[in-house]
C-alpha cells in the first residue's frame, strides 16, 4: 500500500482518483489543487507518490515537478493530462515525472501506472 497525494484543480477528478486508488488499497493521504500546494504537500507529507494534473492555477504541474525533483530527487510522480496535452507530457517526463494517465481516467490504466511507478 502507498501513500499518495492527489494534486488537481478540479474536485471531481481529485474525488474519482482518490476512489480509484482506495479501491486498489493505496492511502490517499493528502489533496491540493495547484502547483503550489503540491509542493507543500510534498514537504510536509513525503508520500510515495504524488498524481499531478499538468494544467492548474497559480503554478503548473510541470513547474511543480520541476521543484519537488530539485528538493526531492527520488520523487515519484504521475502527470495526469488532457488529451492533446502530449508536448507538455514529454516535457513532464523530461522533468523527472516517473509516468502519465489520461484523462477520463481508466481505472485498470491508473492502477497499472502507479503500480509501475512504485517498483
Amino acid at each position: 500500500m502507498a501513500r499518495i497525494v492527489i494534486v488537481d484543480d478540479a474536485k471531481f477528478m481529485r474525488m474519482t482518483l482518490s476512489n480509484i486508488l482506495s479501491k486498489a488499497g493505496h492511502e490517499v493521504i493528502g489533496e491540493g489543487e495547484n502547483g503550489e500546494e503540491a509542493i507543500e504537500l510534498y514537504r510536509h507529507l513525503q508520500p510515495d507518490l504524488v498524481t499531478m494534473d499538468i494544467t492548474m492555477p497559480l503554478m503548473s504541474g510541470l513547474d511543480a515537478v520541476k521543484e519537488i525533483k530539485k528538493e526531492f530527487r527520488a520523487a515519484k510522480v504521475i502527470m495526469c493530462s488532457a488529451m492533446g496535452q502530449q508536448k507538455m507530457v514529454v516535457e513532464a517526463i523530461e522533468a523527472g515525472a516517473k509516468d502519465f494517465i489520461v484523462k477520463p481516467f481508466d481505472e485498470s490504466r491508473v492502477v497499472d501506472a502507479i503500480n509501475r511507478a512504485l517498483d
